[in-house]
């Protein structure tokens, strides 16, 4: 099971902790142990780290009008997403 940490910005750091979303969508995907860091230099710049059981239908849902939606409610900047698989 590969750990995946993506980093991105968001509009607003509180709500973006606070969001049950991240959860929501991808615990029915079989993701665990999900963690939450923030940039102590940028408050806006955060990061997601997780363990994936199946990368092809997250990276498939990531493609998704869900996806989309939820990363609209957390205030997620997309164009500032960067993915980092372990290796």
């Amino acid at each position: 099971m590969p750990t995946i940490v993506a980093t991105h910005e968001v509009k607003d750091t509180d709500h973006w902790l606070a969001s049950p979303k991240r959860e929501e969508v991808f615990g029915p995907l079989g993701v665990t142990n999900i963690r939450t860091f923030v940039d102590p230099q940028n408050r806006n710049r955060v990061a997601v780290l997780m363990d994936v059981a199946d990368m092809d239908a997250v990276m498939k849902f990531m493609e998704t009008p869900a996806a989309a939606e939820a990363m609209e409610y957390d205030g997620v900047l997309p164009e500032t997403m960067v993915m980092h698989i372990e290796a």
